[in-house]
């Protein structure tokens, strides 16, 4: 403003930046969670439950190629996640049924659209380049492919993207007002709750840091504010208090 419009010269300011406030996420109960993906239609069933299963952001779970998925190891990969970053978490056993149905169904697609002169997908970087037949290999494919193929806003090509944000949202927000779940829930809750629940069951804050991909652990730390006995583990002078010691008298 002061350079472009009034033309006059800044002097030395002396200013601090103000103070960013924590906030404590909003988490699920287990028996929250299971009401919200026991009750969600395919395939966001599973998309909650990978979220919840592995502590995946929505975009990441979205971007999840067929290639992604190590199941002899139960291992997923996430690739180019936040930051452009790659990482690996855990992939959880009891998914893979569903995970290997998601999996037929995207080859039938696939083959569909291949014989229709398309079945090609976006690359990242320069994959395309390096391996031209890659685009259209189904281990490429994404896990959960868009209901109809539409123009690829680089190329104008077109191709079958993943499944878009806003129906994911749309439905979540659905299952949330249907349910009566008294609190804020986003796909990113699914996130803060994995990360909770193993806080929970007793796992450092490092190796849970490595699953989320935060590049430092003072973001892990938030969700010690969350669990049950609080940061430092300490339980409450009234949760030692029963009603059998009532009839106790002093000396």
């Amino acid at each position: 403003m002061y350079r472009e419009f009034l033309r006059k010269p800044l002097i030395d300011l002396n200013f601090k930046y103000a103070k960013v406030h924590q906030r404590i996420p909003a988490v699920l109960s287990r028996v929250e969670a299971q009401a919200i993906i026991c009750n969600a239609k395919q395939p966001f069933r599973l998309m909650f439950s990978i979220m919840y299963g592995s502590g995946l952001r929505q975009a990441e779970c979205l971007s999840l190629r067929l290639l992604d998925i190590d199941f002899d190891n139960l291992i997923l990969h996430v690739r180019q996640g936040k930051g452009r970053k790659d990482r690996t978490t855990l992939l959880a056993q009891s998914l893979l049924p569903d995970i290997k149905a998601q999996i037929e169904r995207v080859k039938q697609l696939h083959n569909t659209d291949i014989k229709s002169g398309l079945g090609s997908v976006y690359l990242p970087d320069a994959l395309a380049k390096k391996y031209p037949s890659a685009a259209t290999s189904t281990k490429w494919q994404y896990l959960f492919p868009s209901t109809r193929p539409g123009p690829c806003p680089r190329t104008g090509e077109i191709r079958r993207h993943h499944l878009h944000h806003t129906a994911v949202t749309k439905h979540l927000r659905h299952l949330v007002r249907s349910l009566e779940v008294p609190k804020h829930v986003t796909c990113h809750t699914f996130r803060h709750s994995f990360a909770t629940r193993l806080l929970e069951s007793g796992y450092d804050l490092r190796t849970i840091q490595e699953l989320l991909g935060h590049s430092d652990v003072k973001t892990t730390e938030i969700y010690t504010h969350v669990v049950k006995r609080g940061k430092l583990g300490v339980i409450s002078p009234i949760d030692g208090i029963s009603e059998e010691n009532a009839g106790y008298a002093f000396a």
